[in-house]
């Protein structure tokens, strides 16, 4: 009881069809062009979500604050270096050269942020997934990239990291001088408080119970 039939299926998307005000649909502006004809089965994906929350869209206002930050405290990236140094932070090398990149910016202001850890399952791959498509399902269901200063923010202001924990930043990945791209990654390992660079490019592989930190969407 409550699985329906391929009929029922059918009766249910002939009604909805019915029903939309397709006028008012932009349906290339939506991008809606490429999620469905394109690809096919993210959209299903979505779709069953969508009916799943009881015909509601899922809103990042759905998903829980993980933890709030500040961004903007450091004047630049090599202010935010030394102040990771001086709190006997531990910077991995590509975490060191990516931060070191023009690609990194810091808040020309005081602000805080809005944190959610997610991880690559709970967005619905349980079998994992790539980069390039964990992005774009965190996105369609109202996350946001961090800005890259979330990645050493975090390291500075998350002391109480458990042990053994991997937190991958979702961010746009930043070109290291051997042309890889890379994200921030924040862990606690052998007793120290790490930030390091890891593996951004579109087809790095993630499993299930990897852990990405997305930005909250107000």
């Amino acid at each position: 009881m409550g699985r329906i039939t391929i009929d029922q299926s059918h009766s249910i998307l002939a009604t909805l069809a019915m029903n939309v005000n397709w006028e008012e649909v932009d349906f290339e502006g939506a991008r809606l062009q490429d999620l469905v004809i394109r690809n096919p089965k993210e959209a299903g994906q979505q779709f069953t979500a969508f009916l799943k929350n009881g015909g509601r869209v899922v809103m990042a206002n759905n998903f829980q604050i993980w933890k709030t930050i500040k961004l903007g405290t450091c004047s630049s990236a090599d202010v935010l270096s030394q102040a990771l140094q001086v709190g006997d932070f531990r910077i991995g090398d590509r975490g060191k050269d990516i931060l070191g990149k023009p690609a990194f910016k810091v808040s020309p202001k005081e602000t805080s942020i809005e944190l959610v850890n997610i991880s690559v399952a709970e967005l619905g791959f349980k079998d994992g997934a790539t980069r390039k498509d964990i992005y774009e399902r965190a996105i369609s269901l109202g996350l946001e990239l961090c800005p890259n200063e979330v990645g050493p923010q975090l390291r500075l202001q998350y002391k109480d990291q458990p042990g053994g924990e991997w937190l991958r930043i979702a961010m746009e990945p930043i070109a290291g001088s051997n042309g890889d791209l890379y994200v921030f990654d924040v862990a606690l390992i052998d007793g120290g408080l790490w930030v390091f660079g890891y593996y951004g490019n579109p087809g790095s592989f993630w499993y299930g119970l990897n852990r990405w930190v997305f930005a909250r969407r107000k």
